[in-house]
């Protein structure tokens, strides 16, 4: 276990005081240990994967930051037109998506070039160009910290909703360390045009006809590659604002005023990225943070050398939508505390 380490150095918008301790979850008898050992300190404990949906406060963490290397991906059913695959917490997404499509498996292929691990994809229901994780779960294993045992939780009691689960939202948050996750994957092709907005214009501008999981996985990498930072090298968190969520009244309201609506997932939803440049803020900077110029939904950091900064910018930047649109802008990365 280690003592005192940056949290700016475990997390990809490299922000945050040091965390009391960090101990390395490789096998499923860590997860016991270290959790005991916080109860036995009076200490709380955080589940922390590749850092990339995550924010460090200035304060650090006074507890104990578990930070998983579980790894592995295995068949758990395979069937003529299915395969049902069990995927690691601490594999990275990606690579999964990658192995998966290289066999025509489909159901994560829009999930391409997301960073993050399979533990936090299902804390958050992650989702891009039409797809979203929960689609394809099935299960996820679990550690209870109530209990201390590992159960299962069924798709259905994981309450997935928008970018929220049973993990990040309600009684229940705090209470499991993902230990695994199963996704029921199709045999061939299941993604068909017309695509999500940015993915269609790409397959128009190059007049692509294979849509097949390898080659949705190929357009889909370009396409983020082109416009979102990488991590490892420009320091951000990703999409820094959730999509803004509208009831059927505000829709008309929203379409008056020449604002586009769109549905995803059954939900009205406007881009939040939309709404900052429309703002005019696209490639602003404000106390070190700056705007992408690329995607108006990633903040970069360019100088910022606290969590201070990033908050006054993130108010800069949710005060100037609020007065324009009338929308209220909500962080969609978590934070250490």
């Amino acid at each position: 276990m280690k003592q005192n380490v940056p949290i700016s150095s475990l997390t990809t918008m490299r922000l945050g005081g040091e965390a009391r301790f960090v101990q390395e979850i490789n096998k499923l008898e860590d997860i016991d240990t270290a959790y005991q050992f916080a109860e036995a300190n009076g200490l709380p404990a955080f589940v922390l994967g590749s850092g990339a949906n995550t924010i460090g406060r200035d304060e650090g963490y006074k507890g104990v930051i578990l930070l998983v290397k579980l790894r592995g991906v295995e068949v758990v059913t395979e069937r003529p037109e299915s395969i049902i695959i069990k995927a690691y917490a601490g594999e990275i997404l990606d690579n999964v998506v990658k192995i998966t499509t290289s066999k025509k498996y489909s159901g994560i292929e829009a999930l391409s070039a997301i960073p993050g691990t399979v533990g936090a994809a299902p804390v958050q229901n992650i989702g891009a160009y039409g797809q979203q994780i929960s689609d394809v779960i099935t299960e996820v294993e679990v550690y209870d910290t109530k209990t201390r045992q590992i159960r299962t939780l069924s798709k259905a009691k994981c309450n997935f909703g928008y970018r929220e689960s049973i993990f990040n939202k309600g009684v229940a948050v705090g209470r499991y360390f993902i230990i695994a996750a199963s996704f029921n994957l199709a045999k061939g092709q299941t993604l068909q045009p017309p695509f999500y907005t940015s993915l269609q214009k790409y397959v128009n501008d190059h007049q692509i006809t294979d849509f097949s999981p390898e080659n949705i996985r190929k357009m889909v990498a370009k396409i983020r590659s082109e416009k979102l930072p990488d991590p490892k090298i420009i320091a951000s968190s990703g999409s820094f604002f959730k999509n803004v969520q509208l009831t059927d009244d505000e829709v008309e309201k929203a379409h008056a005023n020449g604002i586009p609506v769109w549905q995803e997932n059954g939900k009205n939803v406007v881009n939040s990225g939309w709404l900052i440049e429309q703002a005019g803020l696209k490639g602003k900077e404000f106390y070190g943070m700056r705007v992408s110029d690329k995607a108006a939904l990633i903040l970069i950091n360019e100088a910022a050398k606290s969590y201070a900064d990033l908050s006054l910018a993130r108010a800069k930047i949710t005060d100037i939508v609020w007065k324009k649109f009338g929308f209220v802008l909500e962080q969609e990365p978590v934070e250490i505390k």
